[in-house]
């Protein structure tokens, strides 16, 4: 800025540029203002425009937050109903596959969890069956007879009249059958005597399932996974496991025999098993006091209900182990109904939180009898049809955002509601300029307006000062003629005065000095000459009045009529001129007096603008279908911001030399209008101090040629 308004101090008064500046800053200070007063209607109407679309999506946002509150409470009350009128392995189920929620923990209102469930641990009968029973033992275990065990275990089932004993005696059979190398008898007796209807809640000692035991023993001896009998077993154990029914099938044994089941046969679909999972590690992690409802599925369960534990691969102590009667009282180790901690929301309350589970969230209902459990992704699955507006832009959505999340692209928010404490409802736009396009009819008027009204002032500006510089310019140069023209005259004429009183005024005439002051007088003429053919030939180009009759010419031909005028001038002490020309140029078509004169016009300024000792050199070469007609002296030179202007009409690079000399600014536009008149250009190659160089180039002639004329 300061550099600006010190060149600005630094023109003249009376220069051209002020009047340009002041038309330039009387147009700009209003086209400002307007714009700046467009600016600030254009934002007002935004934020206008932006506060009514957001009241609008505000109440859309309303609209899901109800939406969202009755699907909680249509969740709530049908996972109310389901805990309260089935039993809690069947609410369990129902639960799950209702599809709201990923698992739930099954309670009786005071935290206590009756689902997931743990074994219910009993004691066999005694007495004779038990002095029987340890007789089987002793041939298996000890004698090492297993077909007089299996015998033994088969009479014992059908002595019996409990139902449980009967169905672990045949467990025995059949484990005994398979040490004795009977795969398919074991089998046999599994899926055709075992797995009948009379044994489908048989239980051992520990509580477990006995027929699910036996029918994963019977899968894991099957060893061709394709066989009928395989996947008939395995359906069969699919549908046990399913059966959410039977109470006696606990949580803990159904996970690990669905985890043995999946392995064994990866086609099965068991669509409750991480709802199982999900279940047991929230018990495990929430329970209060020694709580082993959950912990069953291990290792040591792994260990118990396997068969590989027999073929040594270190899982306890197998389902082949002795089973004795005194050794299955068991019932006090578990305490029957663990609690888990609930939230502490009064009664007719619920709300979603965190679980102790990363990336799990849990809500109970007002009645306490269910704590669901739903992951943070299927949560989000779950809602985002909820909270969806039906009348939403194509390119506006609705999400959910948990608590501590943040939409830094979001429209407008909401709370999500009491359910969902922190959670939030935010509305934003897929394309981020969504909005501006909706605003932009709203401020089409403005923007057209302002548009058009600075285009109007611009272009009048333009028009005027385009004007203005013209009249400027007009009147420049017509001082600029005044001076040229007063100069250029009045001194050859005034020298030519000078020779002639001073002849008129010698008392006797002397020949030798007539002679040479009409010498003089002849040159000053010449001179005088050359200057007003510069001016009527400038004054004919300008009014394109100047005719060219183009001829083929030998480009010798044009060099020796320009040399002709300039050598006698050139041949003075102190210049040394040169001229040299190609052999065998081709011809040009040119009008010769108008490339004659413009050559002599470049000479004249490379002699004006040359040092005391002068060099001068004229060329002319043909390169490229061109001939090249140069001029190099070792004047001045011209600095490079001047170059594009010395071809302007009374242009001088430097006034005080030309007044020292002659000439009015008019000789390099007179050379370049010939030079385009003649289809070609010229150009300049110069530094300061190290001289000129001045080239016009013109097409080279073809073979055969026309002649022809044409308008300057």
């Amino acid at each position: 800025m300061r550099r600006l308004v010190r060149t600005f101090l630094r023109i003249s008064h009376d220069s051209d540029v002020w009047p340009v500046v002041l038309v330039l800053f009387t147009v700009l200070v209003p086209a400002v203002c307007l714009l700046w007063f467009m600016s600030a209607a254009m934002r007002n109407e935004h934020f206008a425009a932006r506060q009514k679309l957001a009241d609008v999506y505000r109440r859309q946002l309303a609209s899901s937050q109800a939406r969202l509150e009755r699907y909680w409470n249509q969740t709530v009350t049908e996972l109310e109903n389901f805990a309260r009128t089935t039993p809690a392995s069947v609410a369990f189920a129902k639960c799950v596959q209702s599809g709201r929620v990923d698992s739930v923990v099954i309670l009786d209102g005071q935290g206590h969890i009756l689902y997931p469930n743990a074994p219910a641990a009993f004691d066999l009968v005694s007495g004779e069956l038990e002095q029987k029973w340890a007789g089987a033992n002793r041939i298996e275990y000890l004698g090492k007879d297993f077909n007089a065990a299996a015998s033994r275990y088969e009479a014992l089932s059908k002595e019996t009249t409990n139902i449980n004993a009967a169905a672990r005696a045949l467990q025995a059979q059949a484990r005994c059958l398979v040490r004795a190398g009977r795969t398919d008898a074991a089998i046999r007796v599994v899926n055709e005597v075992l797995g009948g209807e009379r044994y489908a809640r048989a239980t051992d000692p520990q509580g477990r399932l006995i027929v699910a035991n036996a029918e994963l023993m019977a899968l894991e001896l099957l060893t061709n996974r394709a066989a009928p009998a395989f996947r008939s077993t395995a359906r069969r154990l699919q549908q046990r496991l399913m059966d959410y029914e039977n109470p006696v099938l606990a949580a803990s044994q159904r996970r690990f025999l669905m985890k043995e089941l999946q392995r064994l046969s990866p086609n099965i679909e068991l669509p409750t098993l991480n709802a199982e999972e999900l279940a047991a590690a929230v018990s495990e992690n929430d329970l209060k006091g020694a709580l082993v409802s959950s912990s069953t599925g291990t290792q040591q369960e792994r260990g118990r209900f396997s068969l590989s534990a027999q073929r040594g691969e270190g899982r306890g102590e197998g389902w082949e182990a002795p089973d004795r009667l005194a050794d299955s009282n068991v019932s006090g180790s578990h305490d029957p109904s663990p609690s888990i901690p609930l939230p502490v929301e009064g009664r007719g309350k619920f709300a979603l939180q965190r679980s102790v589970v990363a990336g799990l969230w849990q809500f109970t209902p007002p009645d306490r009898r269910v704590l669901a459990l739903v992951r943070s992704e299927n949560l989000l699955a779950r809602l985002r049809p909820v909270i969806a507006a039906d009348n939403l832009p194509a390119d506006a959505e609705i999400t959910l955002l948990p608590p501590e999340a943040d939409n830094a692209a979001a429209f407008v928010t909401l709370p999500a509601g009491g359910s969902l404490p922190g959670w939030r409802l935010a509305l934003s736009f897929k394309d981020p300029r969504f909005f501006d396009t909706t605003t932009a009819n709203r401020t089409t008027v403005y923007l057209w307006t302002g548009i058009l009204v600075v285009a109007a002032m611009g272009i009048l500006t333009l028009l005027a000062v385009r004007l203005l510089r013209r009249q400027m310019a007009l009147a420049q140069l017509k001082n600029d003629l005044v001076a040229t023209v007063s100069h250029e005259l009045k001194t050859p004429l005034s020298s030519m005065r000078v020779l002639v009183d001073t002849l008129l005024d010698s008392e006797k005439i002397e020949e030798q000095k007539v002679r040479e002051y009409l010498q003089l007088i002849a040159q000053e003429n010449d001179r005088l000459s050359r200057v007003i053919q510069n001016f009527l030939t400038f004054s004919r180009m300008e009014r394109k009045k100047h005719t060219f009759d183009f001829v083929p010419v030998p480009p010798r031909q044009v060099i020796d009529a320009a040399v002709a005028v300039v050598r006698e001038r050139f041949a003075a002490l102190g210049c040394r001129f040169e001229a040299a020309v190609e052999e065998n140029l081709p011809d040009v078509m040119a009008d010769p007096d108008a490339l004659a004169t413009a050559l002599i016009n470049l000479l004249d300024n490379a002699y004006k603008y040359s040092e005391d000792i002068k060099h001068i050199a004229l060329r002319v070469r043909a390169e490229n279908g061109k001939v090249f007609f140069s001029v190099r002296d070792n004047g001045i030179g011209i600095a490079p911001r001047e170059v594009r202007r010395i071809f302007h009409p009374f242009h001088q690079v430097d006034s005080r030399l030309s007044r020292k000399g002659s000439g009015c600014g008019l000789g390099l536009s007179i050379v370049q209008n010939i030079a385009k008149a003649h289809d070609g250009e010229v150009s300049v190659d110069s530094a300061p101090g190290c001289g000129s160089t001045f080239t016009i180039s013109l097409p080279a002639m073809p073979a055969t040629s026309v002649r022809k004329e044409a308008l300057a």
